[in-house]
């Protein structure tokens, strides 16, 4: 069997994390087996059409690196178009067969009338049970059913469910999954407008593009019985589905939503979106520094199984190598920024150096910092890689390298100074600092020296965190040893003197 499989995102507004979990997993079940990894738009939903959706979808995919090889958006095929809304064409000929088949049938309700309905019947389903006595082609003539379509009398499509019938889902994550007929509705598959609904359009455009195996998130899996009944209908093949975990809140509770976006302090998008109906601008994981490969790894273990450890940062190759159903969850799975976190910081760690070289440059032309070499800054990258998550935590950290202090960190040294004489400290440090030899200006003279002059003060860890407040304004950072060797003995009294300076 040649594997074709197919994203087919609805261009309503930017892909969410659900999405480009459900995206990756297509095209690494594809890749895996030489097949095809089709993108198909689903843009039956007229009402909700959003233009900017249309390059926000290829644009994120491409960020990812989990482009199509097949489908809309430029990558072509043998089955364009692949865009719902230039098949209408294709929809009639299959509907016409539905209906000439009895399959389907004209409705006539009023949108009123079946509010009504509902109004004094909680449990009204328009199925086999209420269809006969409603106002459609199964309960009303040929005549007027003819009567009704030459006078223009709005109408709806239905699908028309069997009575009583067990349908049977093989899925491969869920496993068996047995549903009775009886509970479903006849789904409209043309509405009044003569556009036709996902649930049709879907059906007829997965046969046709010969797609194998429909892999999608568990919200499908109510309608799967209903797209079953279709191909039956058609006697079609049908596909093998494959229903994805649904992705849960940071605490478990709820399906984790975009329509909550609101409410959580982490993207949930890709890329920036500014949302023109509340002029709302949100941040994806790209603006909000995280690199492409750690979300890529982040979605690839959303509902994974215990039983297969990952603790590296995987390839695209690699991921394709060991992915495999039987290890997808078939429960939800809880959202964990820790582990996203945790990914990025990673990622960033098997970065080469000279990959940051261009944001630290950007960081330095800011501010007018010019005199640095890219030896020196790739240096001060690698010193710090291991304390960052995020691309724009990097300059926090490396600043002190580059300029002095422009605030100190004052509750420390407020309490130090009800022990010690500060400004007497801070004149024998910079004595000291003036009387070494630039040749003993290394790491293990002055941490050996550093120690002497502690003695003192009586306590080394109340020496260095003087020294740290002076150096760089703050108690937190790299080890103040490293940092005094690397900006210099020149720099270091310098600086020590602006403190000085700062607490006369």
């Amino acid at each position: 069997m040649f594997i074709r499989v197919r994203f087919a995102p609805s261009p309503t507004g930017p892909l969410h994390l659900g999405s480009l979990r459900t995206a990756l997993y297509n095209y690494l079940f594809a890749k895996k087996f030489n097949g095809s990894f089709i993108l198909r738009l689903e843009d039956t939903d007229e009402l909700r059409f959003n233009k900017t959706s249309l390059n926000y979808i290829i644009n994120s995919l491409k960020w990812l690196g989990i482009e199509p090889n097949e489908g809309w958006g430029g990558y072509g095929g043998n089955y364009a178009p692949y865009e719902q809304s230039k098949r209408l064409d294709i929809y009639r000929k299959y509907l016409d067969y539905l209906l000439y088949y009895g399959f389907a049938y004209y409705a006539f309700d009023s949108l009123e009338d079946l509010y009504n309905i509902r109004l004094h019947n909680k449990d009204f389903v328009y199925n086999s049970i209420y269809r006969n006595q409603l106002n459609n082609s199964c309960n009303i003539s040929s005549y007027k059913v003819i009567e009704n379509l030459d006078n223009n009398i709005p109408y709806v499509v239905r699908f028309k469910t069997p009575d009583n019938l067990c349908i049977e889902i093989n899925d491969l994550i869920k496993g068996k999954i047995i549903i009775n007929s009886n509970i479903l509705e006849d789904k409209i598959i043309m509405k009044s407008n003569g556009g036709f609904t996902y649930h049709f359009a879907n059906v007829v455009d997965d046969h046709v593009m010969k797609i194998t195996h429909v892999i999608r998130g568990e919200e499908w899996i109510s309608s799967t019985p209903l797209h079953i009944l279709i191909y039956q209908a058609f006697n079609w093949k049908i596909p093998n589905f494959a229903h994805l975990p649904l992705i849960l809140n940071i605490n478990g509770k709820g399906k984790l939503s975009k329509r909550y976006i609101d409410n959580y302090d982490f993207p949930l998008f890709p890329l920036s979106w500014n949302d023109k109906d509340t002029n709302k601008k949100y941040l994806g994981f790209k603006e909000q520094g995280y690199l492409p490969e750690a979300v890529l790894n982040f979605i690839f273990i959303l509902g994974w199984k215990n039983i297969i450890n990952i603790k590296n940062v995987l390839s695209l190759c690699d991921m394709c190598k060991i992915f495999d159903f039987k290890y997808i969850n078939k429960s939800s799975v809880r959202f964990d920024l820790l582990k996203l976190k945790w990914f990025n910081k990673q990622c960033i760690n098997l970065k080469p150096d000279k990959y940051f070289l261009n944001h630290i440059n950007q960081e330095l032309l800011k501010r007018n910092i010019l005199i640095y070499n890219k030896d020196y800054i790739c240096y001060i990258f690698s010193l710090v890689k291991n304390r960052i998550i995020f691309i724009h935590d990097l300059w926090y950290e490396i600043k002190y390298f580059f300029i002095c202090p422009d605030k100190y960190v004052d509750d420390k040294i407020n309490h130090l100074k009800k022990i010690y004489n500060i400004k007497d400290v801070l004149n024998y440090l910079i004595n000291f600092f003036k009387n070494i030899k630039i040749i003993n200006f290394t790491y293990n003279i002055l941490r050996c020296n550093i120690n002497d002059i502690s003695h003192i003060i009586n306590k080394r860890h109340h020496i260095m965190q003087i020294l740290r407040i002076c150096i760089i304004g703050d108690l937190r950072g790299l080890d103040i040893i490293l940092i005094i060797v690397t900006i210099g003995k020149l720099e270091t009294i310098k600086r020590i003197n602006n403190y000085l300076s700062y607490c006369l």
